[in-house]
């Protein structure tokens, strides 16, 4: 019960600023000294991560900088589309 709700709760804060994805894991790593669907989970999760990351060192400066920006466009984005969701509450 408690990674659902560890999961549960870094899910709803997905749309904030903060941790959220981390939380998630967290999670799935309490889940997974129960489950082994997810601990098949965590670890295809942490080997996307990880070949992910290999990937973008493995390009030039030129396209690590394209993704650093890109990334943090996103976050921008996804802080700007909160705040207008939430502004009202």
């Amino acid at each position: 019960m408690l990674g659902v709700l560890v999961v549960a709760i870094g899910i709803l804060l997905l749309p904030l600023p903060g941790p959220g994805w981390v939380i998630i894991f967290g999670g799935l790593g309490i889940l997974a000294t129960e489950y082994a669907w997810a601990a098949r989970l965590l670890r295809f999760a942490r080997n996307l991560v990880t070949r992910t990351g290999s990937w973008i060192k493995a390009r030039g400066l030129f396209l690590q900088i394209v993704f650093g920006v890109l990334s943090v466009a996103f976050l921008a984005a996804v802080v700007l589309g909160a705040w207008w969701l939430y502004r009202e509450f």
